[in-house]
């Protein structure tokens, strides 16, 4: 398999429509690395592309997951490597867009043996990090030191598994990952483009992109899902995510609409920042300076991304 192209970058960069127009010129199809965008229901507050934003180009792993269904990086990147597959077999290019470091990393540079999971673990933690994310990085904290200095309390996902693998195996994160290899048939070789903004600019991006997802209709989202958690009477740990947990605390009456968008945009420009810290560890090829991007240079940029997958 030829390398596949992965258009990257932090949260509000630009990504799918950078991807979009690569697609559109080398007859692509655009495969999401994103873990919230997999989705439905959740169409604006995980920015997922409306139809006319896609313009006609075939999106995958978008909107068609039950919000309730948990994913794990071993999943998904066995999907991403199933669509990659699919894609090229109907003579189309593959380009893999999104933020999640995570699931990058599992494609990339594969997965850990021996990686299982347990519903049941995994779901009563998500239930107790809903109700104190607290309480369980002190319990982390108390069995693993070491790790627990790499692990954000915000970063609900890595937390959780840190907790399910001590549960699951009774040994430490840090004393599991440290002994298991990957499993590198797993991978795919990718051409990595980053996209880069300087820290102003896309501060300013988030926060607009936030009250436009507002004036959409994101809060009328939340409700919906709150309603549908109701009616089925289950937790959506979905919900969890950035944004999401913030309206419901304004929909509570926990915090005013003032509040919620100050710490909507904050929480966002924090993601933001691991995103690029992230990435920063990964082998990027090529890193575009989108500030001052005008339309011949990003002809040109494009073009030679396009070149050099030849």
């Amino acid at each position: 398999m030829n390398r596949v192209l992965a258009i990257v970058g932090p949260t509000a960069s630009g990504k799918t429509s950078f991807a979009i127009e690569l697609a559109r010129r080398m007859n692509g199809e655009v495969i999401s690395l994103d873990s919230r965008q997999i989705y439905k229901k959740m169409f604006i507050g995980t920015a997922q592309p409306s139809k006319e934003e896609m313009r006609g180009i075939k999106h995958h792993l978008i909107g068609c997951f039950d919000p309730s269904i948990l994913i794990s990086s071993g999943k998904y990147s066995r999907m991403v490597k199933e669509k990659v597959s699919s894609v090229i077999e109907h003579k189309k290019r593959p380009i893999i867009c999104g933020g999640s470091g995570l699931y990058y990393r599992a494609i990339a540079k594969g997965i850990f043996k021996d990686s299982t999971t347990d519903l049941g673990i995994r779901n009563k933690l998500e239930l107790q990090y809903l109700e104190n994310p607290k309480t369980l990085y002190k319990r982390l904290k108390s069995i693993d030191q070491e790790y627990s200095k790499i692990v954000h309390i915000n970063n609900r996902q890595r937390l959780l598994r840190a907790l399910e693998i001590y549960e699951l195996t009774g040994k430490i994160p840090s004393e599991h990952f440290q002994n298991q290899k990957l499993y590198k048939q797993d991978t795919i070789k990718l051409y990595t483009v980053f996209l880069k903004w300087n820290r102003e600019t896309i501060n300013k991006r988030i926060e607009d992109r936030t009250k436009f997802m507002l004036k959409q209709g994101w809060i009328k989202e939340v409700e919906t899902l709150l309603a549908l958690q109701k009616k089925n009477n289950i937790k959506l740990p979905s919900l969890d995510s950035i944004g999401y947990k913030h309206i419901q605390a304004y929909l509570s009456g926990k915090i005013r609409r003032e509040s919620m968008v100050e710490k909507i945009v904050f929480r966002t420009r924090q993601l933001a920042r691991r995103q690029e810290k992230w990435f920063k560890k990964e082998p990027v090829d090529l890193y575009v300076e989108m500030e001052h991007l005008d339309i011949k240079k990003s002809s040109e940029i494009l073009h030679c991304i396009i070149d050099r997958l030849v």
